[in-house]
């Protein structure tokens, strides 16, 4: 005796070509479980938050628009005479690289447009991250549970700054050989191992005959996979931990205010992908941008002034510009047991992008053991509710834009027609004390603010209307304040300073003193939000309750 089964006729049968394809293929893949999952993903709606979407987009253009260049550009060093059709440089001797460079400036169709849309687009991933990363510090969004989330936006930082900078060596002109000797003088500072990875490297003396097409393989290969990972990375654990959202009415670390990814975000950040690669397209027609025929082919020998690499990378080159070579009668090279060690270009070069990004990394867990705050945090800070954080950001943002202008030195002292001793030594001066003045400065601001916002939320609004009593006192009109804007001013944490904690021994341990040092210097200036105590009263005291609600419909009329 068999057992026979009858399989299930399915509910729906499509009827159209297009219907039958797609169930088809979701039979198979099973592809609508997750579409439906990840429909229903709930994103929050602010401008900020199109910083990362902007580095998204900007690297898909990317990828476009290098994959065009990868079928004419030809990474070798190998000498040519150049036989194009830019005619200042007919029969001069250059690399085939830096020639095939030229003809797609010049002969292939489109081609200079297409360099300029990779260049500005890479300008752009690069500008888009870093600014998406001071908007996730400034805002407090790498708190638990991303921290790891924060450590993957680092590492895409580093490597976009490696994926431009390699991309920008590879035309082998004047500019980039430049920038390319700095990096050797660099290698061959590092102690013992230096000369060798210099040899390694470049398959030789500096220029050698291998530098482009290592750099070539790194470019186009590598780098990109690991940013894709990284980038696949950062979208995983936005996805698993839910997006981060500004404060207000409803809105708590339990719930996600906004739109559903499909079809509305969906449709929203298609759109805007459009115009990202539109803005770029516009720039790249219409801006010029590393006109590699105006600095000829790489030779050694010439010394050329007025360079600057890309900005990302400028604070490394004037981090090396603001290093004295002595101080007095201390140099900064020695030889010990027959190897040269140059302080002068080894500490600028590493120590300043060495603490930048320690810290960076860092920061999280550095906070959270200062506050012991081990709770998530899914609702963002406005960056004033948290000086002491923002005076650090700010700190950070100044020095590195301290070290930045440094590598244009040359350029301001001949731009402004001062001394270029003169713009040295102060930019050396402000190395140190910029990031101080900075860190105060930044910090009262915040704190100002946050008076302000206690101010208007207890009294509401100035209107700049004076109305004089019946018994001949004048007053200045204040509009009270809708439940959300008072919400946005009241809504926030106000932590206290935590006092070191005895362990389980009674003895208070030199790092828990170190930290509650650190919790007074994090929260002893602040200012408390309104409590609900003190907005009844303040709104019982209202002196002229006619005038203001007065005042309050005029403004809701408008």
């Amino acid at each position: 005796m068999s057992a026979s089964s009858t399989a299930k006729a399915p509910a729906f049968v499509a009827t159209t070509k297009a219907g039958r394809i797609t169930d088809f293929v979701d039979a198979r893949v099973g592809g609508s479980g997750i579409l439906r999952e990840f429909g229903r993903k709930v994103f929050p709606d602010h401008w900020s938050f199109m910083f990362g979407e902007v580095a998204l987009y900007s690297f898909v253009i990317l990828l476009l628009s290098g994959t065009f260049l990868t079928f004419f550009f030809d990474p070798s060093m190998a000498e040519t005479h150049y036989d194009g059709s830019y005619i200042p440089l007919q029969n001069v001797e250059m690399s085939v690289a830096y020639s095939s460079s030229l003809d797609i400036s010049f002969d292939v169709r489109g081609g200079l447009f297409m360099r300029q849309v990779h260049h500005w687009a890479a300008l752009l991933f690069v500008a888009s991250i870093a600014v998406h990363m001071l908007r996730v510090f400034f805002t407090g969004a790498f708190r638990k549970p991303r921290e790891m989330n924060w450590v993957v936006g680092g590492v895409l930082l580093i490597l976009a700054m490696a994926a431009g900078f390699t991309g920008y060596s590879l035309p082998d002109d004047l500019l980039s050989g430049n920038g390319l000797r700095i990096i050797d003088g660099v290698i061959k500072s590092i102690p013992v191992i230096g000369t060798y990875t210099s040899f390694f490297l470049f398959g030789g003396e500096f220029p050698g005959t291998a530098v482009i097409g290592r750099l070539y393989m790194l470019h186009i290969l590598l780098v990109p996979a690991l940013i894709l990972l990284m980038i696949v990375l950062h979208l995983f654990m936005v996805v698993v931990h839910k997006h981060t959202q500004y404060p207000g009415p409803g809105r708590n670390d339990g719930n996600v205010v906004g739109y559903p990814l499909g079809p509305v975000y969906a449709a929203k950040a298609g759109g805007f992908f459009f115009i990202v690669f539109g803005v770029v397209a516009l720039m790249a027609a219409f801006f010029t941008i590393n006109p590699i025929w105006n600095y000829g082919p790489y030779d050694p020998s010439p010394v050329s002034a007025g360079t600057q690499p890309d900005w990302y990378i400028g604070f490394v080159d004037g981090a090396l510009r603001l290093m004295p070579g002595v101080i007095g009668d201390f140099h900064f090279e020695y030889v010990i047991f027959g190897y040269t060690l140059t302080l002068n270009v080894l500490l600028p070069a590493l120590v300043p992008a060495g603490i930048l990004f320690t810290v960076m990394f860092m920061y999280p867990w550095i906070e959270s053991w200062i506050t012991k705050d081990n709770r998530e945090h899914h609702v963002l800070d406005r960056p004033r509710n948290a000086p002491t954080r923002t005076a650090i950001g700010v700190a950070g943002f100044v020095w590195y834009c301290v070290m930045w202008a440094a590598a244009g030195s040359d350029l301001i002292a001949t731009h402004f027609h001062v001394s270029l001793n003169d713009v040295t030594y102060w930019l050396r001066a402000l190395f140190f004390i910029g990031p101080i003045i900075a860190f105060i400065v930044a910090k009262r601001v915040a704190l100002a603010l946050q008076r302000k916002d206690r101010e208007i939320a207890l009294h509401g609004r100035e209107t700049g209307r004076i109305v004089r009593l019946p018994h001949g006192e004048f007053i200045e009109v204040h509009a009270p304040l809708d439940e959300y804007k008072r919400y946005k001013l009241v809504g926030f944490e106000s932590p206290v300073p935590l006092p070191a904690v005895p362990n389980d021994h009674g003895i208070v341990t030199r790092k828990e003193k170190q930290r509650a040092f650190l919790s007074r210097w994090f929260f002893e200036d602040r200012v408390a939000p309104a409590t609900p105590a003190e907005l009844e009263a303040a709104h019982g005291h209202h002196a002229h309750p006619a005038v203001e609600a007065a005042e309050e419909s005029k403004s809701l009329s408008h």
